[in-house]
């Protein structure tokens, strides 16, 4: 086996492991006891908390400069947020509610780069273009009392 053949087999079974580990996170309507772990997958700086009304935020910046809120209320996150040059992993974000966002953008995909979905279940508005990315999606049956949609952001 050559150094060349002996590198790639060695990648590729990292890249396997990868791939097969679970990985927990904080994401939209999951609990907000791994929000620790989400900064961990995200390589993203210590977060920042700040407490309002009866919700936290737990703000983080990823190492592209890109900045994500996760608003947590009790022990949920109701809602996600982010600005930045790059999209975060909104995968790992959203959590479950990835598919209706991949479903919805592509049946009403225009050409522009604005996304609106505005279930009764979920609710997301994304807009970006080249280096500029910002976005919020939140699940309204579970806003505390008196946090209205634009508050996040």
């Amino acid at each position: 086996m050559t150094m060349r053949t002996h590198l790639l087999s060695t990648g590729l079974a990292a890249l396997a492991a990868l791939m097969l580990s679970t990985v927990a996170h904080a994401v939209l309507g999951g609990a907000a006891s791994t929000v620790q772990e989400d900064r961990i997958n995200m390589k993203a700086a210590v977060p920042a908390t700040s407490t309002k009304l009866n919700y936290t935020i737990h703000e983080m910046t990823l190492p592209s400069g890109t900045t994500v809120r996760e608003y947590i209320a009790g022990d949920k996150v109701f809602a996600v947020a982010w600005r930045g040059r790059n999209m975060p992993d909104l995968k790992q974000l959203m959590g479950s509610y990835f598919d209706t966002y991949t479903s919805e953008a592509h049946a009403n995909h225009n050409g522009h780069t604005h996304v609106a979905i505005d279930h009764p279940e979920f609710v997301m508005h994304a807009a970006g273009h080249m280096r500029s990315f910002a976005g919020s999606a939140y699940i309204p049956g579970m806003l505390p009392e008196g946090v209205k949609a634009d508050d996040i952001h």
